[in-house]
C-alpha cells in the first residue's frame, strides 16, 4: 500500500506565531505528533510519504503515486482538512481521516468524502482499519470505548520530520486529566484517568530526536503534565541524570493545572529536569465563573500567589482565559487584564467561550436549547468566533471586553514590559547557564532581526527594547534567549490583534469598541 499522510494547513491563529517563524526563518512552531504516531502503527511494507502542510507542500506526483490519503486535524485545520478530503475523492483516492475533529464531528468528515473514519485513539482503531483494508472494506468507521495502554505506545516516526523547519520538537507523556471542567472536551476525548508512558519509553523518545541531531526546546504536549503526579515524579527522577549525562541538550515547556504550585517537590524536580515554561488554565480571577464550569482546582489557593511560586521554580507562565460564562458580571474583562497586569503573563490566550462537541457544557446547553447554528469555532474553524450558545449577558458586552482586552494586552509597550518583568521575576535553577534554547543558528538571525525591527524600525518601542535587553543582559542573564524569543512572539501578536479585532467586527456587523450598543436581533435557535 502506498500512503500519503497529510497534516492540514493552519490558519493564522494565536497559537501560528506567523511573524516569529518568518523573523526566525522557521517553518512552524511544534510537528503533528498525532499523525507520525499513526505512520508508526501502519505496517512496515506500507510505502510511507508524510508532508506536514504547514512545512511543506506534497507535490500532483504524490498524488498519482498514492493508494490512499490519511488525514489528522483539529478543529482550527477545518478549510484545508475539507478541501484535501474533497481533492483525493476527486482524483479517485481512498480517504482515511483522525483526530480530534473527526473524532468530535465524525459526520463533518463523511459530508465531504471521507472512506474511512479511524476515530478515537489510534493504538485502538487503526488495528481495526488495517483489517478492514486487508479484507478488502471500502469504508468504514472505527470507534472504541477503550482507553489504549499508552505504555504500548510505538515511538512516533521522528524520521519523517524536516526536523530544522520547525521552533520545537514534541513528545507526549501521558493522556487524560483528573478534573472535571465543564467546557473541555480533554476528558471526554481521552478520559479523566491519566495514562502514562513508562519513563524508560519517554526517554527513549527523547534519545530518538537527539541522536536526530535536535538540540534546543521541546513541548511535552499534555493536556495535563501532573494529572498523574506519582508517575510524573518517576519519570522526572530518570529525566534529570538523563538530561545531566547528555549536558542538557533539551529546555522543555509543558501544560499543567494551577495545582502545580502545591506541589514543592514536583515545581523543584521540573526545575532540575530542564522546564523552562508551563502553560495554565487559569480561564478567570472570578471565584463564581470557576464554580460554574467546575474548575474546582483554581479555586483552593490564591491565583496570584500560585503564579508567584511557579515562578520562584524557574518558570515562565503562558496562560488561556475565557469570557462569556453563565452568570459572568460586566467587567470580567478588566478583571482579566488587571490579573494579567499583576501577574506580568506575557502570552495570555483570551478567548470566547465555546460549546465544543459532546462536552458537558455542551450537552447541558443543548438541554436548555441554548445552542445556536452556523457560528462558533465548530461551525466557522477559527477561534476568533463569538459564542456557538445564547450567553447569559449581552453578546455585545462580552465582545466587546474581548476586542478591548485583546487589544490592550498586546499592545506594544505593555506586552514588552510584561515579558520584561517576567523574565526578571524567574528565579532560574542553580547551574542553568540558559532557560530557554534555541536550535543552532537561529539565535544570532533572531537578534538580528529583533535588533532591525524593535531597536531600529519601530520609534514607539525603540527606546524601551534598548533599555530592557540591558537590564536582562545585566541582571538576569539566564533568560537572555527566553526574553529574546518573547520579543519576538510580540511581531506576531501585533498583527494578530487586529485580525482578531476585524473578525469580530464581521460577524458582529460593527466595530463594539467604537459603535454604541443597540438592541440586537436574538440569534435564531436550531436545536442541535
Amino acid at each position: 500500500m502506498k500512503a500519503l499522510l497529510l497534516y492540514p494547513r493552519f490558519p493564522q491563529s494565536f497559537w501560528s506565531y506567523d511573524r516569529f517563524m518568518e523573523i526566525a526563518g522557521l517553518k512552524a512552531a511544534i510537528p503533528p505528533l498525532g499523525i507520525i504516531t499513526v505512520a508508526a502503527l501502519l505496517p512496515q511494507d506500507w510505502d510511507i510519504r508524510f508532508y506536514d502542510r504547514n512545512v511543506k507542500v506534497e507535490t500532483e506526483a504524490d498524488w498519482e503515486w498514492c493508494d490512499i490519503v490519511i488525514l489528522s486535524a483539529m478543529l482550527v485545520q477545518k478549510p484545508d482538512f475539507h478541501a484535501l478530503i474533497q481533492k483525493a475523492v476527486q482524483l479517485g483516492k481512498k480517504v482515511a481521516v483522525g483526530g480530534p475533529y473527526p473524532t468530535s464531528v465524525p459526520q463533518d468528515a463523511l459530508d465531504s468524502g471521507a472512506h474511512y473514519l479511524i476515530l478515537d485513539e489510534g493504538e485502538m482503531t487503526v488495528p481495526q482499519f488495517l483489517t478492514a483494508i486487508a479484507q478488502g472494506e471500502s469504508q468504514g468507521i472505527f470507534r472504541s470505548l477503550e482507553k489504549p495502554d499508552v505504555s504500548l505506545s510505538p515511538p512516533p516516526r521522528f524520521d519523517l520530520l524536516q526536523l530544522d523547519a520547525y521552533f520545537m520538537m514534541a513528545i507526549q507523556f501521558s493522556r487524560g486529566c483528573p478534573f472535571n471542567c465543564e467546557f473541555c472536551d480533554i476528558i471526554t476525548l481521552y478520559g479523566r484517568k491519566p495514562r502514562t508512558k513508562e519513563p524508560q519509553q519517554a526517554l527513549a523518545e527523547l534519545q530518538a530526536l537527539y541522536d536526530l541531531g535536535w538540540r534546543g526546546s521541546l513541548f511535552i504536549v499534555d493536556d495535563n503534565f501532573i494529572g498523574n503526579q506519582r508517575n510524573v515524579k518517576r519519570f522526572l527522577r530518570e529525566l534529570i541524570p538523563w538530561m545531566q549525562e547528555h549536558n542538557y541538550p533539551f529546555t522543555f515547556m509543558t501544560e499543567a493545572s494551577v495545582n502545580l504550585a502545591e506541589d514543592d517537590e514536583l515545581l523543584q524536580m521540573m526545575g532540575e529536569a530542564g522546564f523552562y515554561a508551563v502553560f495554565l488554565g487559569i480561564e478567570t480571577p472570578d471565584q463564581d465563573s470557576l464554580q460554574v464550569t467546575r474548575k474546582m482546582q483554581n479555586t483552593r489557593n490564591p491565583l496570584i500567589e500560585a503564579c508567584r511560586k511557579i515562578n520562584d521554580a524557574g518558570m515562565l507562565i503562558y496562560a488561556g482565559f475565557i469570557l462569556g460564562f453563565d452568570g459572568e458580571r460586566t467587567g470580567a474583562g478588566e478583571r482579566i487584564q488587571a490579573f494579567v497586569e499583576q501577574t506580568n503573563i506575557p502570552q495570555p490566550m483570551l478567548g470566547i467561550l465555546q460549546a465544543l462537541p459532546n462536552t458537558a457544557l455542551w450537552n447541558r446547553l443543548q438541554q436548555e436549547q441554548r445552542l445556536v447554528a452556523g457560528t462558533g469555532v465548530t461551525d466557522v474553524g477559527d477561534q476568533n468566533t463569538l459564542m456557538n450558545f445564547v450567553p447569559t449577558r449581552p453578546i455585545a458586552e462580552i465582545a466587546k471586553e474581548y476586542v478591548e482586552g485583546f487589544w490592550t494586552l498586546y499592545e506594544p509597550t505593555n506586552y514588552l514590559r510584561r515579558s520584561f518583568q517576567q523574565c526578571l521575576n524567574i528565579t532560574p535553577p542553580s547551574g542553568r547557564k540558559q532557560m530557554m534554547q534555541f536550535t543552532p543558528g537561529r539565535g544570532l538571525r533572531l537578534v538580528s532581526q529583533l535588533i532591525w525591527h524593535q531597536g531600529i524600525r519601530r520609534p514607539e518601542i525603540r527606546g524601551q527594547f534598548w533599555r530592557q535587553l540591558w537590564a536582562i543582559a545585566r541582571n538576569k542573564p539566564q533568560t537572555l534567549a527566553m526574553y529574546l524569543g518573547l520579543c519576538a512572539a510580540g511581531e506576531h501578536f501585533w498583527e494578530y490583534r487586529a485580525l482578531a479585532r476585524q473578525r469580530i467586527t464581521e460577524q458582529l456587523g460593527y466595530d463594539p469598541t467604537i459603535t454604541p450598543v443597540v438592541p440586537e436581533a436574538q440569534p435564531t435557535l436550531v436545536r442541535l
